[in-house]
């Protein structure tokens, strides 16, 4: 079924960035080159993650299913329009505090997203 070959790119997806690419950029890059990347990438990230989200909210065989996409497809949107501005602007303004407190929302939404994705692959296997 084409919803779970969605749902397992996107988890391969998020688990390859999340334990091999971010990582390394961080220990491998200097500072300044890091965060440029990681400024350019996850917006890329977020938008085709939400528009692959969002084609599988119209494949998926149940309205659980359906409902629970679009909850992550919306969260992409929310983290793509709204939290990375603001992720970005609590780090150039040196406001650590709410720097890593808008970057746990987004690891926290992206966690969910991630084990959202593997329940549905896994309900609908």
């Amino acid at each position: 079924m084409i919803t779970n070959y969605l749902l397992s790119g996107m988890i391969g997806i998020m688990l390859f960035f999340t334990v091999v690419v971010a990582p390394t950029v961080f220990k491998v890059l200097p500072v300044e080159w890091s965060s440029k990347y990681v400024r350019k990438f996850f917006p890329k990230y977020y938008a085709c993650l939400g528009l692959i989200t969002t084609a599988g909210i119209f494949t998926a065989p149940d309205g659980v299913s359906k409902v629970l996409l679009a909850i992550c497809a919306l969260l992409f949107a929310f983290t793509l329009i709204y939290l990375t501005g603001k992720i970005n602007e609590a780090k150039d303004q040196g406001q650590s505090r709410r720097f890593h407190f808008l970057h746990g929302a987004s690891v926290a939404i992206n966690l969910f997203q991630l084990i959202t994705f593997i329940y549905i692959v896994v309900k609908l296997s």
